[in-house]
């Protein structure tokens, strides 16, 4: 019986150790994104809120991407969307990616686990404006994949993006 003392408490503190790993800390500056829904994350309520320092921690790409909407190739940087669906611990099949002026798109999940896909917080080295689609803009890795250049990924290249909703 001592002995399974022992193991439930060791288990326990494992537990405990593994959970506070993935702690997400609540944003410390203006909050630029909100992921609601299925996450199992949660920092403010039952969301997960970013900051953008929070965001530009997260593992990323920084590319140079032609896109409809720019001129030439500019280089956009910011956390590759598996990162920030990760940090939160989203779990859905579609992510509502919605924008300042309630546009949205539905976004397979699996766009972020397959594709190198840029929740871009930069443009040519600097923050975002809301005037320039941010302060967050889903940036496809056109650069890797021309096939990906199509209407089909423009319409879920949402830009002014303030929220993300997981969806089972």
């Amino acid at each position: 019986m001592t002995k399974m003392i022992r193991v439930l408490g060791l288990l326990s503190s494992v537990w405990l150790l593994a959970s506070s790993a993935f702690a997400l800390d609540a944003p410390k500056g203006p909050v630029v994104l909100t992921v609601k829904g299925a996450l199992t994350h949660a920092n403010v309520g039952d969301t997960a809120q970013f900051d953008l320092a929070m965001l530009e921690a997260l593992a990323g790409r920084t590319a140079k991407v032609k896109t409809p909407w720019t001129d030439g190739e500019p280089s956009f940087s910011g956390p590759l969307l598996r990162s920030v669906l990760d940090a939160a611990g989203a779990n859905g099949e579609t992510l509502l990616v919605k924008a300042l002026n309630d546009y949205f798109a539905a976004v397979p999940a699996s766009d972020a686990r397959l594709l190198d896909t840029i929740l871009a917080t930069r443009l040519n080295g600097k923050p975002m404006s809301v005037r320039d689609k941010g302060p967050l803009f889903l940036i496809y890795p056109f650069d890797l994949d021309p096939a990906l250049y199509n209407e089909k990924y423009f319409s879920r290249s949402v830009w002014q993006i303030k929220e993300i909703e997981v969806r089972p």
